[in-house]
C-alpha cells in the first residue's frame, strides 16, 4: 500500500545582507554541513526509545538532510546556472572527521572556522526541530486502522550561508512545514528547497 505525503507551509522568512552582492563575485565554491536536527519527542514516542537512540537517528537525519540538499542543489544548479559551486559533500565530511570534528561537536566551531578548514568561500547550515522522527512506522499503522492523517509532524528549518573571512551571516532562510504521517526526509527537503531555491542567492541576475 502506498501512502502519500502530504506538507502544508507557512510563509518563509528570508533576510539577506544588505552588502551580499558586494561577497557574491568572490564566491567560487560553497560547503553544505550536516544538519543540526532536534526531535522534540512526544511521552509516549520517548519510552520507545533510548537517549542513545534518539542521538543516533538526530544524527542519521541531520546527514539525509545535508545528503538531500546537495542533490537538490546540484539538479536546480544545472537549471539555473549558479555562480557558486558545491563541495563534494563526501569530501566535506572526511575533511570533519580528519579534524576531529565529530557531528556532536559541530555546532560548537564557528562558520569562519570550520569555512576554513573546509578550504570554501561559504558554509551553508541547516538546523531542523520536528516534534516526531522523520519516519514512525507506529504512527503510520495507526493512521491507516483509523483514518486520520491530521498534519502530525511540524518542522522548523532555519538555513543559513555565512562568508569564510569574518563569519558574517549572508542569508537567513526561516520555514515552517507540517507533514502527514509518515513524513521523510526528502519530502521535507523537497518542500523546504521548492521555496528557498526560488530566492537562492547565488543566482545570477536575470
Amino acid at each position: 500500500m502506498l501512502v502519500s505525503v502530504l506538507f502544508t507551509a507557512c510563509g518563509p522568512s528570508i533576510y539577506m545582507a544588505q552588502d551580499f552582492r558586494s561577497y557574491a563575485p568572490k564566491h567560487k565554491t560553497v560547503a553544505i554541513l550536516p544538519a543540526a536536527v532536534t526531535m522534540q519527542l512526544r511521552p509516549n514516542q520517548a519510552r520507545r526509545m533510548s537517549t542513545e537512540q534518539l542521538r543516533a537517528t538526530e544524527q542519521q537525519s541531520g546527514i539525509d538532510f545535508q545528503e538531500k540538499i546537495y542533490a537538490w542543489l546540484l539538479r536546480r544548479s544545472q537549471q539555473r546556472g549558479y555562480t557558486v559551486q558545491f563541495q563534494d559533500i563526501m569530501q566535506t565530511n572526511t575533511r570533519l572527521r580528519e579534524s576531529n570534528i565529530p557531528y556532536t561537536e559541530l555546532r560548537s566551531h564557528s562558520p569562519q572556522e570550520l569555512a576554513k578548514i573546509l578550504g570554501v568561500d561559504a558554509v551553508l547550515t541547516t538546523s531542523v526541530r520536528t516534534s516526531k522522527p522523520m519516519s514512525d512506522g507506529a504512527a503510520v499503522a495507526v493512521g491507516l486502522l483509523v483514518g486520520a492523517w491530521g498534519a502530525t509532524n511540524q518542522a522548523n528549518i532555519t538555513v543559513n550561508i555565512h562568508e569564510s573571512d569574518a563569519g558574517k551571516l549572508l542569508w537567513k532562510y526561516d520555514y515552517i512545514a507540517s507533514g502527514s504521517v509518515g513524513s521523510s526526509t526528502e519530502g521535507m527537503v523537497n518542500v523546504l528547497m521548492r521555496n528557498a531555491s526560488k530566492k537562492f542567492p547565488y543566482t545570477p541576475k536575470s
